[in-house]
């Protein structure tokens, strides 16, 4: 009835009056110690409400940043993405009171483990003395990340703080300890949040025809194989940002300066494809500048992709021309669809976004399309530059905004949600 997998367990029909309930959100949200846009904790409201009412005692968690530098395996744990933010943030909301445990923190190693400093709060959770416990950033801990005893021992660690655990953090879809471990040690449940965003994976999943999907990226590399799976999905596909500088690289034979040799040899075989499906949408008009790091006059000029010869050199080129969405072909493409996938930020911010405000305000001009926006970057540009806009359609049945853009490609790579692994630990957990 509710489009969900019925093998997926859902916390209306958990057991909750009584419980200490441990939560994982995701409230990234946090950058250089502020928040951006409280979006994605707003969104996490509905479960946690639900929790308290049902007499359910709240102990949260997320991640913040990456504290985690993958060459060296060492965890810094900064300030700057700390959880404070969001409790401060959380209390001024709710008006209710929550604790940040403090544990020993190890250079290079971050948190080891969970002593029992914590258990006197847990009482005072329990006697309703706290509104809730809020743990320190997950990926400071040793064990998120981390494999073998370390990390068993952290899930079974969080796993002893609570009595069942609801999983709410849809844009969270590595396999990490406080995602997929702790599932096998409480009984687990999806929140409010996570079964929504399930939900309107649907739409993407299996969408309403035309389908045009927009994507966008700062490295090539990364987005291969969903811009792939993206691919055969569409009926039409707009690219921007580094991913549409190296498709441009490799059909025409020209140079733009920071793109990668390694990722135009890789971006023929897409080229390939599209001259046999002619998928892909060019953008006629785009912006050149000489400087990356900064928006001068003289220093930068709008070039068309019809002057391109084979061997010419460009400069960086940090924007879509807006002129480029006024194009007849690019404006009854987006026009005509009717789902329409966004995960982009057109150009190089925050010097260069004119392109991303065109592309926001032509797509909206089609009032008959499912719209469909991914991931905290895009979400946040869409916000920063067509604010009365974005005020007008949060609560529009047309628009969904999801909280995971990553979540969303992962998806459509694997064919359907039920592939993440956090969500499968949670199916059939009951």
């Amino acid at each position: 009835m509710n489009g969900l997998d019925p093998k997926l367990s859902l916390i209306q029909n958990a057991n909750i009056e009584g419980k200490v309930v441990l939560v994982r959100f995701d409230h990234n949200v946090v950058k250089k110690g502020q928040i951006r846009d409280p979006y994605r904790i707003d969104m996490t409201l509905g479960t946690l409400y639900n929790i308290v009412e049902r007499g359910g005692r709240p102990i949260l968690m997320t991640h913040i940043g990456r504290p985690k530098d993958k060459k060296t395996g060492e965890i810094n744990c900064r300030e700057e993405e700390s959880v404070k933010p969001i409790v401060e943030y959380l209390e001024r909301k709710l008006h209710i009171k929550f604790h940040i445990p403090e544990f020993t923190i190890t250079p290079k190693l971050g948190i080891t483990g969970i002593d029992t400093s914590i258990n006197l709060a847990i009482r005072l959770l329990r006697e309703r003395k706290l509104g809730g416990i809020y743990l320190p950033n997950t990926r400071w801990f040793a064990g998120e990340e981390g494999e073998g005893k370390i990390r068993e021992d952290f899930a079974l660690q969080l796993a002893g703080l609570g009595d069942i655990f609801i999983n709410d953090a849809f844009g969270s879809w590595q396999a990490h300890a406080s995602t997929c471990d702790i599932t096998k040690h409480l009984p687990s449940s999806a929140g409010f949040l996570m079964q929504q965003e399930l939900m309107n994976l649907n739409s993407v999943i299996e969408p309403e025809r035309p389908f045009v999907a927009v994507v966008a990226g700062s490295k090539y590399d990364t987005k291969i194989k969903p811009l792939y799976a993206l691919y055969d999905k569409v009926d039409k596909l707009i690219l921007g940002g580094v991913i549409y500088n190296t498709y441009l690289c490799a059909k025409y034979g020209v140079n733009i300066a920071g793109v990668l040799e390694s990722d135009i040899a890789a971006a023929k075989d897409l080229i390939e494809r599209d001259s046999k499906k002619q998928k892909i949408i060019e953008l006629p008009y785009i912006v050149e500048s000489d400087i990356l790091e900064d928006r001068i006059e003289g220093k930068y000029r709008t070039i068309s992709i019809k002057d391109f010869k084979k061997g010419n050199k460009y400069n960086y080129v940090l924007d879509i021309d807006p002129r480029s969405f006024e194009d007849k072909d690019v404006y009854g493409i987006i026009s005509g669809a009717k789902t329409i996938f966004v995960n982009a930020v057109m150009g190089f911010t925050p010097h260069f976004s004119a392109g991303s405000a065109a592309l926001d305000n032509t797509i909206d001009h089609n009032r008959k399309a499912i719209k469909m926006y991914g991931g905290g970057d895009t979400l946040q540009e869409f916000k920063d530059l067509c604010p009365g806009l974005y005020l007008s359609v949060l609560d529009n049945t047309q628009y969904y905004f999801f909280t995971g853009g990553g979540s969303v490609l992962t998806a459509i790579e694997q064919g359907g949600p039920y592939g993440l692994k956090p969500v499968q630990a949670l199916m059939g957990n009951k």
